[in-house]
């Protein structure tokens, strides 16, 4: 199921001048809705009951009543992450903290992950020739992480955290190529840069991203929302790097159930190599 939320900041510029009322008010105070009528909604809106149950139809909803269950719900979900770590904190108690918030963004990362997308990356990733995998700064662990699962089932993968790098190697990819390019903001000017380039030479280029509009999910053939809504508390956002962690997971592990011997050969002759490795 959708986030509610995110789709209303997602669907706000296809509405009309009074719809955009309700989706700010709505956006700017998502815990009062449950708590009024739709009469009392359209007035502090500006706008009548008709357009408020409109706006709702317009969200899948059958009408404002259903959009303030939905809400609600989505409202109840997030609550354990709103929770402020202290000084009083036990680093313990934080450990529990940060895991509540790491399971809701797994929550909400399936909500908004297309089912049919998500399959369409993993086929392409399975059946191409060379997957380049593009990520900066906090991105950059998860890149090499996903090279290191797709070169243990036999694939030509390489993670590449360089942004010079990044160009030179986008600018020699081809239709046989895939690129993956991971940024949480989809805003970082290199990582698209390396996109656009990529597409140059006909590489079909993967974005994973959060959820929302950004320079990235416009430049990308597919992609890959995640749901993380990092607070100053997740400095190193390790709820987004999570939820980007799954996604790859859930690629590695359809590749190896969908290509028959290949890959469980593949793992079995990396397992071999590694044997002189450990005592």
């Amino acid at each position: 199921m959708e986030s509610i939320i995110h789709k209303i900041r997602f669907m706000r510029d296809e509405m009309g001048p009074a719809e955009k009322l309700i989706c700010d008010y709505i956006l700017n105070n998502a815990n009062e809705i449950t708590g009024i009528s739709i009469s009392e909604l359209a007035k502090r809106c500006g706008c009548g009951d008709a357009t408020v149950v409109r706006f709702s139809r317009k969200l899948g909803f059958d009408g404002y009543q259903s959009l303030k269950i939905g809400i609600a719900t989505e409202i109840k979900l997030s609550s354990s992450v709103e929770e402020e770590i202290t000084k009083k904190d036990t680093c313990f108690e934080i450990f529990q903290k940060r895991i509540n918030d790491v399971s809701v963004a797994l929550k909400n990362t399936e909500s908004v992950l297309d089912e049919e997308r998500l399959e369409e990356a993993a086929k392409k990733i399975m059946s191409a020739k060379r997957i380049v995998i593009f990520g900066l700064g906090n991105s950059a662990a998860i890149a090499q992480d996903a090279a290191h699962k797709f070169l243990r089932l036999g694939l030509n993968a390489q993670a590449c955290c360089d942004n010079h790098l990044q160009a030179i190697i986008a600018s020699h990819l081809d239709r046989q190529s895939v690129t993956i390019a991971i940024s949480h903001s989809g805003s970082s000017k290199d990582i698209v840069e390396a996109v656009q380039l990529s597409k140059i030479g006909g590489a079909t280029t993967i974005g994973i991203t959060n959820y929302g509009s950004s320079p990235l999910n416009d430049n990308c053939d597919i992609v890959l929302h995640t749901k993380s809504d990092e607070t100053r508390r997740s400095i190193l956002a390790m709820s987004s790097r999570i939820a980007q962690l799954a996604i790859f997971d859930a690629i590695y592990t359809y590749i190896v159930v969908n290509t028959d011997k290949e890959s469980v050969n593949a793992v079995y002759n990396t397992e071999v190599a590694l044997q002189n490795k450990k005592y």
